[in-house]
């Protein structure tokens, strides 16, 4: 296992450079580049007696030639691995470095996506186990139809009527308060004169929606997952067998079922994992949250490669790291599972 685990974390390097090459050629066939970006206007400035210097032609020419944009597509990679491996990462537009912005934004997005990561595998797993303990019973068909609903449901959708149902008048229409749930940001103004627990119920309170609707469509996905992985592990003979031995429903589920019919969930920890920095634009926009989704959206927007670079790398780690992690997990939920080839 250790000569496994050695070989597929020596393999992700050659994987890992593949990967920053072909984003970086994928990320410069897109029309302009920093410097137009930054003197686009420069000509209207300069007719106007605005910042006449930063439009001029030679103003341009000298941003060019200082971050290499006038040399050809390998030279200016050369240089963007140099200053990726020396971590010298900037935003082109006033030429400050990005860790701060990012380290800001990760910290949002990672702890957001972190509770929905957690919520969806608390909620789906049980609610998968249940609903194919009882197949075909009333309880998994309504169960069923309420998930299919829920999939079928796009977020930004969902997150607008959330927010307006928020701000409704309807609510005193029919003489009840209104939910106390903010609909933009992550923090109120008075944050920081908030006591310890007045700033947890304000977080609770500013992350319930965008939560809501970042977990509903994978809590979905996720459950008829399990319910499918489970049902196919229970139409096994040795399962038969148990059940023949005269082991309890809940023994022959919680069991003997439940290791092997959780392969399929395991699979998909790979594909969730990058969620947790990549972020989500969309619920991002709409409750205005500063995450890395929204941040991402802008640099590209605003041809920051260095800070889009960073995110996909980032990214591609965490797929790397969440498909090593799946493969372990399949040793530590059946020790039948092996990957040593004398095996």
């Amino acid at each position: 296992m250790l000569n496994y685990l050695l070989k597929r974390i020596l393999l992700m390097i050659p994987t890992m450079l593949g990967i920053i090459v072909v984003s970086f050629f994928i990320i410069r066939l897109a029309p302009g580049d920093p410097g137009s970006q930054k003197f686009g206007g420069g000509g209207e400035q300069a007719a106007a007696g605005i910042n006449a210097e930063r439009g001029t032609e030679a103003a341009e020419k000298r941003f060019r030639a200082k971050f290499h944009f006038d040399e050809p597509l390998p030279v200016q990679f050369g240089y963007f691995l140099k200053r990726f491996i020396t971590l010298d990462m900037i935003f082109y537009q006033n030429e400050r470095p990005i860790w701060d912005e990012l380290w800001a934004a990760l910290k949002v997005t990672v702890l957001l996506n972190g509770i929905v990561f957690v919520l969806i595998y608390a909620l789906a797993i049980p609610s998968g186990i249940w609903s194919a303990a009882y197949p075909n019973s009333r309880s998994d068909r309504v169960m069923t139809v309420i998930l299919f609903i829920l999939y079928s449901l796009p977020s930004f959708w969902v997150a607008e009527l959330l927010r307006m149902a928020v701000v409704s008048e309807w609510w005193t229409s029919i003489g009840l308060t209104p939910p106390v749930l903010p609909i933009m940001n992550l923090k109120s103004p008075n944050y920081d004169q908030l006591s310890a627990w007045g700033r947890f119920v304000d977080y609770v309170q500013h992350i319930v929606l965008p939560v809501g609707c970042l977990t509903y469509g994978g809590l979905a996905y996720i459950s008829r997952q399990m319910r499918a992985g489970m049902l196919e592990v229970i139409r096994q003979d040795y399962i038969r067998t148990a059940e023949a031995k005269g082991c309890s429903k809940s023994r022959v589920v919680l069991v003997h079922a439940l290791r092997n019919s959780l392969f399929p969930i395991i699979t998909l920890l790979a594909s969730l994992l990058p969620f947790l920095v990549g972020g989500s634009v969309i619920i991002e926009f709409v409750f205005n949250i500063p995450g890395m989704g929204w941040k991402s959206y802008e640099a590209i927007l605003r041809r920051e490669y260095d800070f889009v670079m960073t995110t996909l790398v980032l990214s591609a780690v965490l797929t790397l790291a969440g498909i090593l992690i799946s493969d372990v997990l399949y040793v530590l939920v059946n020790p039948r599972v092996s990957f040593e080839a004398d095996r």
